[in-house]
């Protein structure tokens, strides 16, 4: 799963990095090394160009808008639906009404430093938890859903991550992982005339797996109130994690 994650690049630094456009009319996103759910989030989606009447012109670019944490699908009675539906697993995108319009043609993509996930010790009965991050610092890009809920300005913007069985190292921590998209997908990705997602969710490729760093931390991260760049810093003298039979 993806629960709590970092993200603190700069807006200006993600339209570069991402090649798309600002939102209008947001104002930045403070830099959060606890992200938590419902919180105000960064993504980056293919938004339809317009002309001056609102017809589509048929053009199209990537835009980076800040959105809520927890996919409100656009026919729920009300927004609290969004704080279970956190998390899209993959096996279930085309399956689960909440997703498969969106996965057919509103994907996004989530920046992130890197995430967070508890695994059992072999010295103590509370979980340690780590950060998941690569290792030469670059940005990671988590495969996510958008959607809008409401009309005119009572219009919310939200968004889920999409998770996958954890791969190669990882499933040491945790048995599932966000999927993570190296650059050479995002195109596809956030194509919506490639309706077909069952093309495009091939697991995260070994090598981009191999350069993460599975970094113990501070249980400080634990709570949600606790935000700093310190949360990601690693936490020396920790044993390393129980094996797989025994985690969760």
């Amino acid at each position: 799963m993806c629960g709590r994650y970092a993200a603190s690049r700069n807006p200006d630094d993600l339209v570069v990095e991402f090649e798309a456009v600002r939102a209008e009319g947001q104002p930045p996103l403070p830099a959060d090394y606890n992200v938590a759910p419902t919180k105000d989030v960064y993504v980056v989606r293919h938004k339809k160009e317009r002309d001056a009447e609102g017809a589509p012109t048929g053009g199209g670019h990537r835009e980076l808008r800040a959105v809520r944490w927890g996919l409100v699908p656009s026919w729920a009675k009300d927004v609290s639906v969004g704080n279970r539906l956190l998390n899209a697993r993959v096996e279930s995108l085309t399956e689960k009404p909440a997703f498969r319009k969106a996965a057919a043609s509103r994907r996004c993509l989530v920046p992130a430093d890197g995430w967070y996930e508890w695994a059992k010790r072999l010295d103590s009965p509370a979980k340690q938890p780590y950060f998941v991050t690569p290792r030469d610092g670059s940005v990671l890009a988590f495969a996510g859903l958008w959607e809008v809920w409401g009309r005119g300005e009572d219009r919310l913007y939200t968004c889920t991550v999409v998770t996958a069985p954890a791969v190669g190292e990882l499933t040491e921590i945790h048995e599932r992982m966000p999927l993570v998209l190296p650059r050479d997908r995002w195109a596809d990705w956030l194509d919506p005339a490639r309706q077909d997602v069952g093309e495009l969710v091939a697991p995260t490729p070994p090598e981009l797996v191999e350069a993460l760093e599975l970094r113990p931390v501070s249980t400080a991260v634990n709570n949600v109130a606790n935000n700093g760049r310190e949360l990601v810093a690693r936490e020396e003298s920790v044993s390393a994690p129980a094996d797989q039979a025994a985690l969760f």
